[in-house]
């Protein structure tokens, strides 16, 4: 006999339980008219997860725990399993505030079953205190409770033993983390298998990024295979925030069977409910369609830039955005972003020329607005910045001995006047007149080494490429045109030209451009920031020591050795900008806007930083001077 198991992939609303909660009514209803045995819902579904100390606040708590016994009086009928967060009223955390578990809850009948440890609810055990996660600031692990009360973690990991349609049956509930044990001492799964459990449910909670569904398809599909039953995994869609980090939940709710093959999945984003037929006696399961294709480059890129826009924006309030339309490649691609998100009838161009912008990119800029009939206007800037300049070189300045004396500005300093004219003056004051907010358009290559000035480009309501690289803007570029509009609206020209900022004589098209070759500094930048094992200056002079550098990076060869002129050349590039990138580019980052997160590891408090001078390990002294002395 088959037991119905349904799984609600459904959007969560960080902080507002009472959203949640109401969302939630609405789903147990369609399970049971879909005649559901039991249902899934994901980790903290009730209050989201990503709030930050809002968990400090013991009203939150109360409506949190009153929702709960809402979600269990509803259970009617069927078996609800949820994720929200517990706690105990008489017992505190070591910070000192009233003791919180991250916990799964199982209602059946209207009631709250028994988890663990004599609790009314089941508490994570693995609590991830890396990237974006901070569990340890606010909640209490089984492993600590297990220690306080003298249990043992294995014994207390026992599964839930359920009447369903007429069969005992033993479920392995867990959260999120806990299925994901390879590096912590126990193995979640595997323990609740060995206890008894027929089936294993993983509540998470799980933001996307880039190649992450690939990697936990393995990891469950090794556990239920391990443990020779099936696993089901319920994700949540939607997005939530640190503050800094913008991310987006995929969904991508999963079933395998006790062989780990995957039997069937939801759609990426999709909010759905997703149902399978469980033979609990040959621990079979059945499931009326199969996986759902997960897309791969750029398509991930734009669907996972797209909805996480999206979501921020509605969420914010945002109708109408602003952007600087240069003619370059990120504010093409983020103009035809923001056009297809929002309506090109909501959407504000502006090309800012100083005189040192070339005729071939204003007019590239006047092309791109007219191909997605977008608002444009073009505000030239050289007046006003000349004003700027003048007021600061031209007015004397006292000093204390009574001699005055008159500021001198370099070619850096006119550059960064410009920018800020373009972003703080005029794109923040359009913005505001036109309703809505402003993009910040810069990518990762440029954050990471600070190619962007305070308050000028690098200011904005998001930075919407902040977690892509200059090789993902483009191809996110051809994409659009390919994919989404089906005619060039970004013109070809702009893939072609060399990017350059067109702040002074030695910066225009055709002449100069970017200091950054990004066919290699992209990769190099990348190693800095996404490799698990951060890499060092010192890890980059052993890799070209060693002839594998361009591997290590995953470059071309051909975009390594054309970059450099030899050995001095390539030492002199890598001390630039490790110094830039470990240095003062830190500030630039701390006060950018929030970037959307779509990577292992982005900016903000994913990659978390301190404002320290650049220091180079002990190790590459030693391999400078024997690179030099070949």
């Amino acid at each position: 006999m088959y037991i119905n198991i349904s799984c609600a992939q459904m959007e969560v609303i960080p902080g507002h339980p009472d959203r949640n909660f109401k969302r939630m009514l609405e789903i147990i209803k369609k399970a049971r008219e879909d005649k559901a045995n039991i249902l899934l819902f994901p980790e903290m579904c009730i209050p989201g997860y990503l709030i930050g100390d809002v968990w400090e606040q013991q009203a939150f708590l109360d409506d949190c725990a009153y929702y709960a016994r809402e979600i269990a009086a509803a259970s009617g009928g069927l078996c609800v399993m949820f994720g929200s967060v517990a706690f105990e009223r008489d017992k505190l955390n070591e910070d000192g505030r009233v003791r919180k578990y991250n916990a799964a809850f199982a209602a059946q009948d209207g009631k709250l079953l028994k988890g663990y440890l004599g609790r009314d609810f089941i508490m994570k055990n693995s609590l991830p205190n890396y990237r974006e996660f901070d569990d340890c600031r606010y909640f209490y692990s089984l492993q600590k409770l297990c220690y306080e009360e003298g249990a043992s973690v294995k014994s207390a990991l026992k599964p839930l033993e359920l009447a369903i349609c007429g069969e005992r049956v033993k479920i392995g509930l867990m959260l999120c983390e806990d299925g994901w044990t390879k590096n912590y001492h126990l193995n979640v799964p595997q323990t609740l298998a060995a206890n008894g459990a027929d089936i294993l449910f993983n509540l998470s909670c799980s933001p996307y990024a880039l190649g992450k569904n690939k990697k936990r398809n393995r990891l469950f599909s090794k556990q239920a295979k391990d443990a020779g039953i099936p696993l089901i995994y319920c994700n949540n869609v939607g997005i939530q925030n640190n503050g800094k980090n913008v991310f987006t939940y995929d969904g991508c709710t999963s079933v395998y069977d006790g062989m780990g093959k995957l039997v069937t999945s939801a759609g990426l984003y999709d909010d759905t409910l997703l149902s399978v037929k469980w033979d609990a006696k040959k621990r079979a399961i059945k499931a009326e369609c199969g996986p759902a294709p997960l897309p791969e480059e750029p398509e991930s890129v734009y669907r996972s830039l797209k909805y996480g826009t999206e979501k921020f924006l509605a969420q914010c309030g945002i109708k109408k955005m602003t952007l600087g339309l240069s003619g370059g490649i990120d504010s093409a691609v983020a103009a035809a972003m923001y056009c297809h998100i929002l309506g090109p009838e909501n959407v504000l161009l502006l090309n800012l020329p100083s005189e040192y912008n070339s005729d071939i990119t204003k007019a590239l800029a006047e092309k791109i607005a007219a191909n997605l009939s977008a608002n444009y206007a073009v505000i030239p800037i050289w007046e006003s910045s000349s004003h700027t300049a003048a007021q600061l070189s031209e007015v004397p300045v006292m000093g204390k001995d009574g001699k005055t004396f008159n500021l001198k500005l370099s070619g850096l300093i006119m550059e960064n006047i410009q920018a800020r004219d373009r972003g703080a003056r005029i794109i923040a004051a359009a913005a505001a007149a036109f309703g809505g907010a402003f993009s910040c358009n810069s990518n990762k290559a440029e954050i990471a080494i600070g190619y962007a000035t305070f308050y000028g480009d690098i200011c904005g309501v998001l930075a919407i490429f902040g977690d892509i690289w200059k090789f993902q803007v483009y191809a996110l570029g051809r994409y659009l045109n390919e994919k989404i509009f089906r005619r060039e609206v970004i013109p070809e020209e702009i893939f072609n030209i060399r990017p350059s900022a067109e702040l002074s004589p030695e910066q225009t098209v055709g002449k100069g451009g970017d200091p950054l070759i990004y066919e290699y500094h992209d990769y190099l930048l990348r190693a800095f920031i996404e490799n698990w094992h951060k890499t060092t200056s010192a890890e980059i002079l052993r890799w070209y020591r060693d002839g594998i550098l361009a591997e290590k990076l995953g470059c071309s060869e051909k975009a390594f050795k054309e970059t450099f002129n030899g050995p001095e050349d390539f030492i002199e590039d890598l001390e630039r900008w490790w110094k830039l990138f470990a240095g003062f580019s830190v500030a630039k980052r701390i006060q950018a806007p929030p970037v959307l997160s779509i990577t292992k590891r982005a900016f903000g408090y994913d990659h978390r930083e301190a404002q320290l001078e650049p220091y180079f390990p002990r190790d590459y002294a030693v391999l400078k001077k024997e690179i030099l002395k070949k």
